[in-house]
């Protein structure tokens, strides 16, 4: 098996697609960063002073100013009502939520980028895993060696997993190390606070807690990493079902787009909560943001993707071992 899985990594790394998505993850950190830069120094202007206290309050102002637009929708007005009432807790509670530093940029960016670039990353370096051995006509070779199927079928699945976590990795990495040039390294033990809740789009502070922001962000890289291995499990299944490689990266992209989308715009339908991209943001629980439908949770939203990955690896193994090949 250990021979199986080093064959499909080295597959993976040939292809030159973890060289490409490092490339873009690098590139994509350094403009977050800039970004990030320029707001940090724009809000200074704005304000006057660097006292992050002053800032907090202008920034309270302008969301307010926001809510009183009458173009702005329920749905914005609501999540900038939640935004405001954390912003309040925290001055009330003399915690700066924005500390400058590379954690607290680890912290915004893993929240910001779980729902949408990350899982487009898995997409890219796992979608053919499997249908480009049809594609490339090595499926027929890869079955005559004397392996059961279920094991090759395994040892792909194992590599993607692999692939996943490498990648989970690099942001982690890339996210600390290139902010940490401007922003510096320090933060690590700055407190954060966990626990707001959203119900009746009220938000509810009686769980709030204080922990280090290295604990935060283990919880928070933890629930992306989960959602990863959820989002490569169903391509690697679209991998199987699909025998193109193109039209299965087209149908994981509009799923993965649709959700993003959908997300911002289900909170009157339901029954949407149980498809899996309504549920990829994991860490916005951890920052108390509103759910895109009211009355999800974190239990529940963890709950859906298992269900979704666990179902992913059954269609996948039941129609691999069954599929006849000519």
């Amino acid at each position: 098996m250990i021979n199986l899985i080093e064959n499909e990594m080295l597959k993976l790394v040939r292809k030159k697609r973890f060289l490409v998505v490092t490339l873009v993850v690098l590139v994509i950190i350094s403009i977050f960063t800039y970004a990030q830069y320029r707001t940090t120094q724009t809000a200074i202007q704005r304000s006057g002073t660097t006292d992050w206290r002053t800032i907090l309050q202008q920034q309270i102002v302008d969301a307010q100013n926001r809510m009183s637009n009458s173009r702005s929708s329920n749905d914005m007005r609501q999540a900038l009502k939640i935004r405001i009432a954390q912003e309040q807790y925290y001055l009330d509670h003399n915690i700066n939520p924005n500390a400058p530093g590379a954690p607290t940029f680890m912290r915004t960016f893993g929240g910001q980028s779980v729902s949408l670039l990350l899982p487009l990353l898995i997409m890219v370096a796992t979608s053919d895993i499997v249908s480009s051995e049809y594609s490339g006509g090595t499926i027929k070779m890869l079955l005559t060696r004397p392996v059961r199927r279920w094991k090759i079928l395994l040892s792909k699945y194992i590599a993607m997993i692999l692939s996943v976590s490498a990648i989970v990795f690099l942001v982690v990495a890339a996210s600390y190390l290139i902010p940490g040039f401007i922003f510096g390294y320090d933060g690590w033990t700055m407190p954060v606070l966990s626990g707001f809740s959203v119900s009746s789009g009220d938000l509810n502070t009686s769980n709030v807690h204080l922990m280090p922001q290295w604990q935060y962000l283990i919880m928070e890289y933890g629930l992306v990493w989960f959602v990863c291995v959820v989002v490569g499990t169903l391509s690697f299944m679209v991998s199987v079902l699909i025998r193109s490689t193109a039209a299965g990266m087209g149908v994981m992209l509009a799923s993965l787009i649709s959700g993003a989308v959908l997300s911002n715009m289900v909170s009157s339908w339901e029954s949407a909560k149980y498809l899996f991209m309504i549920n990829l943001s994991l860490p916005n629980y951890l920052s108390g943001s509103a759910p895109p439908v009211d009355g999800m949770t974190l239990g529940f939203s963890i709950a859906v993707l298992a269900v979704w990955g666990f179902a992913g690896i059954l269609v996948s193994f039941w129609v691999f071992l069954r599929r006849d090949v000519y």
